[in-house]
């Protein structure tokens, strides 16, 4: 009998065995829901208005950094007075109605499917993700997540050294998928491949320049690109 009868390659191994995902703007379209927020914690205090772009463009941050940038004049009691009002306008005044990203579902179902861990590494609150997770019904598809009111926010490294703890591995076991040059850089902090999406928080050409391994308009592409790296 020919020993190479029938014998076809073995398909390739999964180029990563866990799958961080950033939240707000990389799963969940969250953003119309984050600026209305923070747009009525100003108002509530009386502050400087501040425009939709200058909000944009702190977002994914972190909440604490981000009012900082924001009003860098200001002292820590009103920028804490600022961070307080925020969250009680996200979670407890303002109804959000935010939802998945389309595809976004999907997707995570095809990964599961094919083996990938998945976790989360958001600057939300752990309440508001909890509360998000919750609301999509996603909680059972994230076992691990990290928030920035459990350990530094991006882009410390923090946030993905201790959920590659968790898991057992090593930083080239995972990738980072995120919207901003945050998600990317705290990616670059922790030695772990990136790649970006751009229906989010930071358009495609900024997420460029910190040069993520590719960067797609929609979930869709993510799998279609991880699936060509599994039969490479």
């Amino acid at each position: 009998m020919n020993p190479n009868r029938d014998r076809t390659p073995a398909p390739r191994q999964k180029p990563y065995e866990l799958l961080i995902f950033d939240w707000d703007g990389t799963l969940m379209d969250s953003g119309a829901h984050i600026m209305i927020s923070m747009q009525h914690a100003i108002q509530y205090l009386g502050l400087p208005a501040r425009t939709p772009e200058q909000i944009r463009g702190i977002i994914g941050s972190g909440l604490a950094s981000a009012v900082r940038q924001l009003y860098p004049e200001l002292e820590r009691a009103a920028l804490e007075a600022l961070v307080y009002e925020y969250r009680q306008e996200s979670l407890v005044r303002t109804p959000d109605r935010s939802a998945l990203f389309p595809g976004v579902r999907e997707a995570l179902g095809w990964l599961q499917e094919r083996g990938f861990q998945l976790a989360i590494a958001t600057n939300k609150s752990r309440r508001g993700l909890d509360k998000a997770l919750k609301d999509s019904g996603l909680e059972m598809l994230f076992p691990v997540s990290r928030t920035a009111d459990e350990v530094f926010a991006k882009p410390h490294p923090q946030m993905l050294q201790e959920i590659l703890t968790d898991h057992d591995l090593t930083a080239t076991d995972a990738l980072m998928i995120g919207d901003t040059a945050f998600d990317l850089l705290v990616a670059a902090n922790a030695g772990v491949d990136a790649v970006a999406v751009s229906h989010g928080m930071h358009d495609s050409s900024h997420l460029m320049t910190h040069n993520p391994l590719a960067c797609f308009e929609n979930m869709g592409e993510l799998t279609d690109w991880l699936q060509r790296q599994m039969h490479e």
